[in-house]
């Protein structure tokens, strides 16, 4: 009876009637094959379950099914009317709604609306892998570099559905976008329901995630990034791999999981560039797997198998990326030969730019590199602050995530000590055994969480791709009666059955838990999606309007990297440099335009802009006059130390710069300043030069 609820997940099957035999570690491969054979013939054909036993296990799938779907809808549908009230976007024109699409990530959109105005599809694509007309004296393929597949697809299917008869491209790519999110909620639904076997785990996941919704995700914040679109196929990739490493799939379940996470693998390789150091991330802890739980080790060199052909397809896709030849990933799958001479002859500095910023970060070296510490100071690549463990606590995520976490490791551990002093294992594991670090899914996920949970603790900006793991690995613990009776096996609790106890805990531990964040959390999203509020960004608007109508259509603008994307986005027009790190060039572009804010000569400055052809030049207030932030990580600050007008090591001379501020100089109108530079709009955020092509020195 005990061993029939551990099946309740998806996937699950009659227990078959087996012979119990001792099992014997394999000492090759040829061993593990006539292992395989004996324990095929063994194995007698499965008796028929009764029709009641079958039509309960079918309600339970439905049911958790239908919750499951329902949760990720009404997430999605959550997210429309949250994102609705918060910018007031129906209320909004164009040129405003586009402004909302804050931070880096607006570039993207831009392109998106490329695709769209394009007289076809493959027009479109040429002109994006052929592009020059984003940044000037420089042609790219901005489909490769900045992992356009999301916005191809997107403006495929706004034609290709006909929504372009029925709603505006901005609702039709943000609805994609939620869209994905709620299969990202389902994803970790099943994940957690596969693992503890009951679907109420599942209703606890995707209520901590979106109670949690500041730590596990940046959907509110900017909806274009590349992380909105791939994490939800890294979802469906982790819930697949999870039902893949299960000991008692049926062979349909199984095949229909390695089809899924093919899919999920190949799709999130294309969809981000950075997803190859996740998946290294994921294949640490399948090799770690591989190492701790023999009978899985088929299993584990078939998932390699899916890494490497993502590895190359992505790499085809990627219009032959060479950083994924070079990945780590690829390194440690492959363990080839072939990867070292790659490594040694392909011509690619990604890892290499990885390598140093964990050095620099870690203290292991010092640098006065702009660029470098520039990134450093982002807040993304900060260390969590307390904030955000106090705001996991008071939900009490926190404190469960690490009791789940305490008993699966331990238990991992105590497996592991057995399985090092040659004892034999049982075919499966029961309710009864008390053994949940038996299970591979639960060794793959503790390790997982480890490595991820370890990276968040230095890099703010992953606490996104690590706390919705928190979130499931949490609620499958407090729902599943196998931790339970792991704990009370180690207590040796006598006084009541431990069975009857664990099962008990793993429906009313969670039934307390949601009853308590429904009373305190619920009003509160009741509350936010009933209050109006708007997005209110003048100077902004009305810089872009001024671009629109009185400069050139040739005209190239300078200015920090962000307020360039947000240019190209909204007005088209061509710029110096994009928010774009993974490009040599365009970081050295961000660097040079950056000494607008320095204390440098106007002439310096003048042959900056003028070397990459701009014609305007846009300084911004907030930016020349930043105060609050971090000691030291002041645009200027960084600057001054990259020029050596400041002290940055014992012993170094202090190095006096005979300029004042750029930014703050060519405001004053005076000389040599106004000979180089001719202010034509100004409001109380942006100051637009227009740089001379005839000099005056005439004071």
């Amino acid at each position: 009876m005990m061993a029939k609820e551990e099946g309740d997940g998806p996937g699950a099957q009659s227990e078959p009637h087996t012979d119990v035999r001792q099992r014997k570690k394999p000492k090759s491969s040829e061993s593990q094959e006539s292992a395989k054979e004996e324990k095929i013939n063994d194995t007698r054909t499965p008796e028929r379950a009764p029709k009641h036993l079958l039509f309960q296990r079918f309600a339970k799938i439905f049911i958790g099914c239908l919750a499951a779907v329902t949760s990720g809808m009404m997430y999605a549908l959550y997210l429309s009317a949250y994102h609705e009230r918060k910018f007031w976007f129906s209320n909004r024109q164009e040129l405003e709604r586009e402004i909302t699409f804050q931070g880096d990530s607006g570039i993207y959109y831009s392109y998106y609306k490329d695709m769209l105005k394009a007289p076809s599809f493959e027009r479109g694509v040429y002109e994006l892998t052929h592009n020059n007309k984003t940044v000037s004296l420089k042609t790219i393929n901005a489909v490769q570099q900045m992992s356009l597949y999301p916005e191809l697809i997107a403006s495929v299917l706004y034609h290709a559905t006909g929504s372009n008869e029925i709603t505006e491209p901005e609702y039709f790519y943000i609805g994609i976008v939620f869209g994905l999110q709620g299969i990202y909620v389902t994803a970790l639904f099943v994940t957690s329901w596969l693992m503890s076997g009951t679907w109420l785990a599942g209703i606890l996941t995707v209520a901590w995630f979106i109670i949690n919704r500041v730590d596990t995700t940046r959907i509110e914040h900017s909806i274009p990034l590349r992380e909105n679109w791939a994490l939800p196929y890294f979802a469906c990739q982790v819930a697949a791999l999870t039902g893949y490493l299960k000991s008692n799939l049926n062979t349909y379940a199984e095949r229909f999981c390695y089809l899924l996470m093919s899919a999920s693998t190949y799709t999130f390789m294309v969809m981000w560039e950075y997803s190859h150091y996740l998946l290294f991330l994921q294949a640490i802890s399948l090799f770690l797997l591989d190492i701790f739980s023999v009978e899985q080790s088929d299993k584990v060199h078939e998932v390699y198998k899916i890494y490497v052909f993502s590895l190359f397809l992505g790499y085809i896709l990627q219009f032959e990326n060479p950083a994924l030849l070079v990945s780590p990933l690829l390194s440690l799958v492959a363990a080839l030969m072939l990867t070292k001479c790659l490594q040694m002859f392909v011509p690619h500095k990604e890892n290499g730019h990885m390598l140093k910023f964990l050095e620099v970060k870690f203290g292991l070296n010092m640098t006065k590199n702009f660029t470098m510490n520039w990134l450093l100071c982002q807040e993304s690549l900060q260390a969590p602050s307390e904030d955000f463990f106090l705001r996991l606590t008071r939900s009490s995520l926190l404190p469960f995530y690490i009791l789940v976490l305490i008993i699966c490791l331990l238990s991992v551990i105590q497996v592991i000590f057995r399985r090092i002093n040659g004892k034999s294992l049982k075919e499966s594991v029961t309710l009864e055994d008390g053994q949940i670090g038996e299970k591979p899914e639960i060794i793959y996920h503790v390790i997982h969480t480890i490595l991820l949970g370890s990276l968040a603790m230095v890099i703010e900006g992953l606490k996104y791709i690590w706390t919705p793991y928190v979130c499931m690995l949490a609620a499958f613990g407090v729902c599943s009666p196998d931790l339970w009776m792991t704990l009370f096996k180690w207590l040796r609790v006598r006084t009541v059955h431990p069975v009857l106890l664990a099962i008990f805990l793993s429906m009313a531990v969670p039934t307390i838990i949601g009853l308590s964040l429904w009373k305190e959390f619920f009003p509160r999203l009741m509350t936010e999606l009933s209050e109006l509020q708007e997005f209110y960004d003048p100077d902004t608007v009305e810089l872009m309007t001024w671009i629109k109508r009185q400069a050139p259509v040739a005209a190239v603008f300078a200015g920090s990297p962000q307020l360039m994307g947000a240019i190209k986005l909204c007005t088209g027009w061509m710029v110096t440099s994009l928010p774009l790190y993974n490009d040599d060039d365009l970081l050295k572009r961000n660097e040079n335009i950056y000494q607008i804010y320095s204390k440098r000569s106007a002439e310096d400055i003048y042959k900056i802009l003028t070397s990459y052809k701009a014609n305007y030049l846009i300084v911004e207030d907030a930016i020349c006059n930043e105060v609050g932030t971090t000691s030291g990580c002041r645009v200027k600050d960084l600057l001054d130390v990259a020029n050596g007008h400041v002290v940055c090591e014992e012993g170094e001379k202090l190095t006096y710069s005979k300029y004042g501020r750029f930014c703050h100089e060519v405001k004053i109108n005076y000389s040599p300043y106004v000979n180089y530079f001719t202010r034509v709009y100004w409001n109380r955020s942006y100051f637009v030069y227009k740089i001379n092509t005839v000099i005056s020195f005439q004071s």
